[in-house]
């Protein structure tokens, strides 16, 4: 948590109209790896293979955890990521909230009908 702050402030300061492939790969990996890190560390959440026929490895890798409700579920932290990074400004506390209300990491309000 005490990073959110320092990686908030580079990514907007970042030049990404300049960014080249190799630079957006290389904020895709580093935002990846401080999601998964996040979810590891605060929420116990851990790695696990995934099968999947769309690649060329036929697995994956994803993030489980355990919710607030006491149901597991997985997470592909690259989708999180593709989709922070296709929703400029990025924004480090937004990511990290989308992956915790997916893997229903906080308790959900309850909501009047």
């Amino acid at each position: 948590m005490s990073l959110i702050p320092a990686l908030q402030g580079w990514v907007s300061r970042a030049p990404l109209d300049e960014f080249g492939h190799p630079d957006w790969l290389a904020l895709h990996e580093d935002l990846l790896c401080y999601l998964s890190d996040f979810l590891i560390r605060r929420h116990g959440a851990r790695w696990r293979v995934e099968r999947d026929s769309a690649t060329s490895s036929g697995y994956r890798y994803v993030i489980e955890a355990t919710g607030a409700d006491g149901r597991t579920r997985r997470l592909d932290p690259d989708r999180i990521v593709r989709r922070e990074l296709a929703a400029l400004p990025i924004d480090i506390v937004r990511m990290l909230a989308t992956a915790e209300l997916e893997l229903r990491l906080t308790r959900q309000p309850v909501v009047d009908a």
